[in-house]
């Protein structure tokens, strides 16, 4: 008999994860609360069964823990705990709530990590393309080898390429992850945008102009670090942009940066954000919002909307 796989939460991974698993063929419910929004999407993208979290436990072999992070605490002492039963497989997508101790896993589970390395559209996107995202994956308990098993099952579900699977440990997924998203892929990278950005506009460029020229091409140069690394991408560019870069590169970022993510990666793994994530709530959210508008400018917005890739391909449709 196939198992019974409950994917709890669909926001934009639980979505990739259902639909894919679902159009391969496996058996899924979706696990939300009673009020939640999710619902009516989920609906609307096919999903026939949609139950509480709790029933979703009572009924599931795999559950896939595919809502926000900070709500893995209450949720799991609330809806999940008292319902498990011995044998179930716990799939995380993050190494944050098993390193961080957030949630204490029976010992007649299986814990498995399986965490792609991008967001959910682009997991759906390279499923739908017949291609694979990468993914970590690692795991802390393995129950009469029933880990391997699902982690087989999940692979084959999700059509991962062997070559794109990377083992890893709770541990190095959380701290690294936590780690890049806040010093160089999203709070780093943003503040450096916009501070090149500030610096034109404030010296006469217009706002358009400035965003052409530090953010528009970032893809592009992100495309050949990937493919051919960093020595690789500088002998792709200009003959200007690589005197450039090697004159001026460490005078924007210096030592001193180095010594300042020294830092805040000590801070990581000594657990003072997992701290201050266990008890972000509804009031916190909506000042983390106003608090996400002090890092961009209208003007910079408003820019990026003129030239969005997105909205080329509307116009041209």
């Amino acid at each position: 008999m196939a198992p019974k796989i409950a994917i709890l939460g669909y926001g934009s991974q639980g979505r990739a994860w259902a639909l894919n698993l679902k159009d391969s063929g496996l058996d899924i419910v979706v696990g939300l609360p009673r009020g939640s929004k999710s619902r009516r999407t989920a609906l609307k993208d096919g999903i026939k069964k949609i139950i509480s979290v709790s029933d979703a436990v009572k009924q599931a072999d795999i559950l896939i823990f595919a809502f926000p992070d900070h709500l893995h605490g209450p949720v799991f002492v609330r809806d999940i705990k008292p319902h498990l039963k011995s044998g179930t497989a716990l799939v995380f997508l993050h190494g944050f709530s098993i390193h961080f101790k957030i949630i204490i896993p029976p010992k007649n589970c299986s814990v498995i990590l399986l965490a792609p390395l991008g967001p959910g559209a682009a997991v759906r996107e390279k499923y739908l393309a017949g291609k694979s995202i990468g993914y970590f994956f690692g795991i802390k308990q393995n129950r009469a080898g029933k880990g391997d098993a699902v982690l087989r099952l999940l692979r084959k579900g999700l059509h991962i390429d062997p070559k794109a699977i990377i083992k890893t440990t709770f541990a190095d997924e959380a701290i690294g992850d936590i780690f890049g998203e806040q010093a160089v892929l999203c709070g780093g990278l943003s503040q450096l945008i916009i501070n090149g950005f500030e610096t034109l506009v404030e010296d006469g460029l217009s706002p358009d102009k400035a965003y052409l020229e530090v953010a528009y091409q970032i893809d592009l140069i992100v495309d050949l670090i990937k493919k051919y690394g960093i020595e690789g991408m500088f002998k792709r560019i200009s003959v200007a942009a690589r005197v450039g870069s090697v004159a001026s590169g460490a005078k924007i970022i210096d030592k001193n940066v180095k010594a300042r993510m020294k830092r805040l990666l000590t801070e990581i793994k000594r657990g003072d954000f997992a701290r201050k994530l266990s008890i972000v709530d509804k009031v916190s959210l909506k000042k983390l919002d106003r608090e996400i508008r002090k890092l961009t400018l209208p003007s910079f917005e408003k820019a990026a909307r003129k030239f969005s890739p997105a909205k080329s391909k509307s116009k041209s449709s």
